[in-house]
């Protein structure tokens, strides 16, 4: 399993599970709509900046973000393990940005509600078929 694989993985999937670490040290996870862009290493989210979410990013960037897709006979996985950026500048929100977002985001791109997760990846475990395979995107 190389990054390449692992990103065209990602690719095929319309859900995201990401991990934060909450205040106390806990761990909490989130469905989320799939990535919007990757970059590099680097996967691009959208959310609100009023969220959980962003405030245990701000306290503690340590981050896991999940795939999964099951099938009738094969379920296959993966869990990358990075960190989480916050992106409220201009230019990453532009670049994030897509139509429908005004659905959620009333005032647009220059909206104080939207931010973007930058999230880098360091490496990933790969599950299929009973075997995991270590991927390090260095």
């Amino acid at each position: 399993m190389t990054k390449e694989e692992v990103f065209k993985f990602v690719l095929k999937q319309k859900t995201a599970f990401i991990a934060s670490v909450d205040g106390s040290g806990f761990p909490v996870i989130r469905a989320m709509l799939a990535p919007r862009n990757i970059e590099g290493n680097d996967l691009y989210f959208t959310t609100n900046t009023s969220s959980n979410k962003i405030k245990h990013y701000s306290g503690n960037d340590k981050a896991c973000v999940y795939f999964y897709k099951r099938g009738i006979f094969r379920y296959r996985g993966v869990s990358i393990v990075g960190t989480m950026r916050i992106c409220t500048d201009q230019k990453t929100k532009d670049e994030i940005w897509r139509t429908g977002d005004s659905f959620i985001y009333k005032q647009g791109k220059t909206d104080p509600d939207y931010c973007v997760l930058k999230f880098t990846c360091s490496h990933a475990e790969y599950y299929c078929d009973l075997k995991t395979a270590i991927v390090d995107f260095d």
